[in-house]
């Protein structure tokens, strides 16, 4: 964890933990934020769930059972993925350039998939219910019961990866980084899956969802990665060194690439339902025309395709804070896409072609308190863990433990970075 060779676990531990503390008023300030949205959220999620119960003070009903902690439990999971598919392609398939982004991805990779769990389990009533019974009794049918057995197993391989890397052991990281990432594509086609074989929900319905939630999942993880790997160089208050400088690069250019599959998925989409069943063509009206048409052009379309991508395309992969606006902007954006797929295809009433009177207009979802508070309180868990490791890591370089080189060189070769003169963090 970053302490002095041949010091005791007991002296890193104390060392972390002065640390931990040892950043200026904005770190401290930030830390603090991420701190009170978490227990905040927490204490909202509790409140709802045991005391005024989730029917009341949460925003999902009969008609839309699935809503806004559905949509940011799959952004963070998705995200997760993204971000163990990403680190891959230089520590695991050897790609040199996406090197040095490898130790902090997979970092992130754990902590985004623990909010993911935190969010989801404040939306259940009974977590413990589910953690016991989906080995005591499994249903080997259903997708739901997957996807909570593999992001189990994945949680395990990310966190053995992890360890793995810092301790420089590339055979068994890369062991682990494998079934990690066979275990990281499983959970989200799982959890699509969940959505695609609804046929009563044309919307969902059929093999998009699970093929155009891994390429999300990519572009998520190229976004995560260079929007923390700046955040984390400013929190250190260092610039950018030329090999970061160069895997930022890379990974915005690999983010320019899924953009572009996004965008060529989502037009596909929006013209095969125009030639579909009335649900669907109803779900487009209502994000072409309807009360979605805000979300879906200004937040998904404009904000979170458009712009990134011409941003992108502008930054020719040397102008760093430009490729922090464009993460930036992918990342707000993608939480609304979530939250447009899930919803939108509940608002078409099961019994609008029979004509019944009391279906005879589309459902309506707005968020309560309550599910804000959670959502956040997955934020402060991602932001909160994300600024902790940065201190108790030191950044990942000239990280040692117990007297292991944790950089993967010899320690006379782990020198302090020099600032790269494509590097800096511009804007």
């Amino acid at each position: 964890m970053g302490c002095p060779e041949n010091s005791s676990w007991t002296g890193c531990i104390q060392d972390a933990g002065r640390r931990v503390f040892s950043g200026g008023p904005v770190y401290l300030f930030f830390l603090g934020l991420c701190a009170v949205l978490l227990l905040a959220g927490i204490a909202a999620g509790i409140h709802a769930v045991y005391i005024a119960g989730s029917h009341h003070a949460y925003g999902s009903t009969r008609e839309i059972p699935l809503a806004m902690l559905i949509a940011t439990y799959a952004f963070f999971v998705i995200t997760s993925t993204g971000l163990c598919l990403v680190s891959s392609i230089g520590h695991i398939f050897g790609v040199e350039r996406f090197m040095p982004i490898a130790k902090r991805a997979v970092l992130l990779s754990v902590i985004t998939i623990m909010s993911g769990f935190l969010v989801i389990g404040l939306e259940l009533e009974n977590p413990l219910r589910l953690a016991v019974y989906l080995f005591l009794s499994p249903n080997f049918t259903s997708n739901i019961w997957w996807m909570g057995v593999l992001y189990s197993f994945e949680v395990v391989l990310l966190i053995l990866e992890f360890i793995f890397i810092l301790l420089d052991n590339h055979k068994a990281s890369v062991v682990a980084g494998l079934l990690g990432i066979l275990f990281g594509i499983l959970p989200p086609s799982a959890i699509w899956g969940v959505f695609a074989m609804l046929n009563g929900r044309e919307f969902w319905y059929g093999p998009y969802l699970p093929i155009f939630f891994i390429a999300s999942a990519f572009l998520m993880g190229c976004a995560a990665v260079i929007f923390f790997t700046v955040l984390a160089y400013r929190v250190h208050r260092e610039p950018l060194d030329r090999p970061m400088a160069d895997a930022l690069a890379a990974v915005g250019k690999l983010a320019g690439v899924m953009l572009a599959v996004i965008m060529f998925f989502t037009i596909w989409r929006m013209v095969t339902l125009a030639v579909g069943g009335t649900h669907g063509m109803l779900v487009r009206d209502a994000l072409v025309s309807g009360p979605f048409a805000f979300n879906f052009w200004a937040l998904e379309v404009g904000l979170g395709m458009i712009l990134p991508f011409a941003l992108i395309l502008w930054s020719a992969g040397k102008r760093i804070g430009t490729l922090f606006l464009a993460s930036a902007l992918v990342i707000f954006s993608s939480f609304f896409m979530r939250l447009d797929m899930v919803v939108a295809g509940q608002i078409v009433p099961m019994y609008w072609e029979l004509g019944v009177r009391e279906y005879a207009k589309l459902h309506a979802y707005s968020p309560t308190g309550h599910e804000i508070l959670v959502v956040l309180a997955g934020v402060g868990l991602s932001g909160a863990a994300f600024l902790l490791g940065e201190k108790v890591f030191q950044g990942f370089r000239e990280v040692q433990l117990a007297g292991t080189s944790l950089a993967g060189m010899p320690e006379d070769d782990a020198q302090e970075p020099q600032m790269a003169s494509n590097g800096k963090v511009d804007g």
